[in-house]
């Protein structure tokens, strides 16, 4: 049982490192001299990158949902990962690991939400480019996460 808990530890915590990858590097959105992010635009201008502010094109509620999930679900996993560790030692056998599941939930959901609409309503007409590391990253952690979430929750059952 060590060695699972400590697998399901390891696992939060790589998810927690790919959330906030994917929320604070820049390279969702890549062409040969743009990296474009959530927060801003690099732009390679005489070999030295310059942060820009986003295009005003950029639907801004959209965007600012992009942000807000991204923010949310690394804060999420965060703190589902202080509330595993809590339980371990506070809950008793059958109520432990739900809170952090329900965590793990809300951190999956909000990343999707991010990844989906920036999806849906970013670079739709623009053909010279490709989604960056951070934007597959992203869709990564919701794996990760939901994964995660899952096995709480069949943690909690079988610890019953």
């Amino acid at each position: 049982m060590l060695i699972l808990l400590g697998a399901i530890f390891a696992l939060h915590i790589i998810g927690i490192v790919l959330l906030l990858v994917a929320t604070i590097d820049n390279a969702w959105w890549v062409t040969d001299d743009i990296y474009t992010d959530v927060w801003g635009r690099w732009i390679m201008t005489n070999n030295v990158w310059n942060l820009t502010d986003l295009p005003s094109t950029y639907p801004s509620n959209y965007l600012q949902a992009v942000q807000a999930s991204s923010v949310l679900a690394c804060i999420f996993s965060i703190l589902g990962i202080f509330v595993f560790l809590a339980q371990l030692f506070t809950l008793p056998k059958g109520h432990r690991f739900t809170i952090s599941g329900i965590f793990q939930l809300l951190a999956c959901l909000c990343i999707m939400i991010a990844a989906s609409i920036y999806t849906d309503r970013f670079h739709l007409d623009e053909r010279n480019g490709w989604y960056g590391h951070c934007y597959i990253l992203a869709w990564i952690a919701f794996a990760l996460t939901f994964f995660s979430c899952i096995t709480y929750f069949v943690l909690r059952k079988k610890t019953a």
